[in-house]
């Protein structure tokens, strides 16, 4: 959780180097770290709750259930939960995700 959110890989795999596909679950209050991913697009598919997006050069964005927002690659970004009760989203990597696209970036030090 030291993103500041509970992932669990639904598909990614090496022979299907196209996408990859994670849920994400983020407690109430809580916001992900500041980060981006290098060479990677992201989309959020929101599948429960409530929460503010941050992508950077676009300004925030409210986003519920179903809505889904498209992070160019590169792009700091990261996502806060402003209701009650947990906010689950798909995170949908293209091309898949690969752990050393990503790159902290969050002014905070780690908690």
């Amino acid at each position: 959780m030291v993103e500041g959110c509970f992932i669990l890989e639904s598909w990614n795999r090496e022979e299907d180097p196209a996408v990859s596909i994670a849920r994400a679950r983020v407690g109430p209050g809580v916001t992900t770290r500041l980060h981006r991913l290098a060479g990677i697009v992201e989309r959020y598919l929101i599948l429960s709750g409530k929460g503010i997006v941050e992508v950077e050069g676009l300004p925030l964005r409210a986003v519920g259930v179903g809505d889904c927002v498209y992070i160019p690659a590169g792009c700091a970004q990261r996502i806060r939960n402003r209701g009650e009760r947990e906010l689950i989203f798909l995170a949908i990597c293209s091309p898949r995700f690969r752990q050393s696209a990503y790159e902290d970036i969050d002014p905070l030090p780690l908690a």
